[in-house]
């Protein structure tokens, strides 16, 4: 899959400087994004097979549960293009805050 934009994740392991979590946050993202990079996937399914506790919101919108859980990465998925878009990225009780199907990465 083509991942658009690293950056977001980097962003949001920027912004825990300080915490103790931050590099087992890195670590969870990097291996999330690693693994999502070398994934085909065709469809959800074929996401749900590498990410179990994944949640399905939408034709094309899913949440990752990262580092545990403590942490969800929500993202726009195109199958046909190969194309993931992180939309959101940030703690568990953030999530519950905003619109999974909605929501949009902003600056």
């Amino acid at each position: 899959m083509r991942i658009i934009a690293r950056r977001t994740l980097t962003e949001l392991v920027a912004s825990l400087v300080g915490r103790k979590d931050q590099r087992a946050v890195k670590a969870a993202l990097d291996a999330w994004f690693a693994e999502a990079r070398k994934a085909e996937w065709e469809n959800s399914a074929h996401i749900k097979k590498l990410y179990a506790s994944a949640s399905i919101v939408s034709s094309d919108r899913v949440v990752f549960n990262i580092k545990g859980n403590d942490y969800r990465l929500i993202a726009a998925v195109d199958f046909e293009k190969g194309i993931l878009w992180i939309k959101w990225v940030g703690t568990h009780a953030d999530y519950d805050d905003v619109d999974a199907r909605t929501v949009e990465f902003e600056r």
